[in-house]
């Protein structure tokens, strides 16, 4: 495994466009079923993220020669979201080789997606085999300005969900618990 060569932070305000209720002012959905959250695309998409955070792990990848591009998109549990699909993931990857100094001239830009085809208690399971410190993670569409995750949205319906089929305790602060 390789060290990595660089961390950057970079501060990316997708509510300059609106359009979500993630980066808006419109309400996040609560206490939805299963069926209500895979029926159409939500309200809290926001308007080509993951191309967006594709586009600049693209960028920041090829200044580094890297070929190897990781996102933690899930196409099972994520709530009707166009940008978290294999098609859209493949898509992007013709793109990026298309569009490349390292595709142009032979080599290969890979987009990989370890959790596409996972659970959410898959993904749980996974992480607590890893020693995760799920503690330090909130998933929350609404989480509080101290931290408390709302217990009602998708993201925490989902997260809850997938710790109980894992018979565990999920160690986020709810303030709808």
């Amino acid at each position: 495994m390789q060290q990595v060569a660089r961390h950057v932070v970079l501060k990316v305000d997708l509510s300059t466009f609106g359009g979500s209720a993630l980066t808006g002012d419109a309400a996040i959905p609560k206490n939805r079923s299963l069926a209500e959250m895979g029926d159409g695309i939500p309200v809290t998409y926001v308007p080509a993220r993951n191309t967006v955070f594709l586009s600049l792990a693209l960028a920041w990848a090829e200044s580094l020669q890297a070929t190897d591009i990781f996102i933690g998109v899930n196409a099972l549990d994520y709530s009707g979201y166009p940008d978290c699909r294999p098609e859209f993931i493949h898509a992007f990857e013709a793109m990026a080789n298309l569009g490349t100094k390292i595709g142009s001239e032979g080599g290969r830009i890979k987009i990989n997606t370890p959790l596409i085809a996972m659970t959410k208690a898959e993904i749980i399971r996974a992480g607590l085999e890893l020693g995760v410190d799920y503690g330090m993670t909130v998933t929350c569409y609404d989480v509080s300005n101290n931290g408390e995750a709302c217990g009602a949205c998708d993201a925490c319906l989902l997260r809850l969900k997938g710790f109980a089929e894992n018979s565990a305790t999920d160690p986020v602060k709810y303030r709808n618990a």
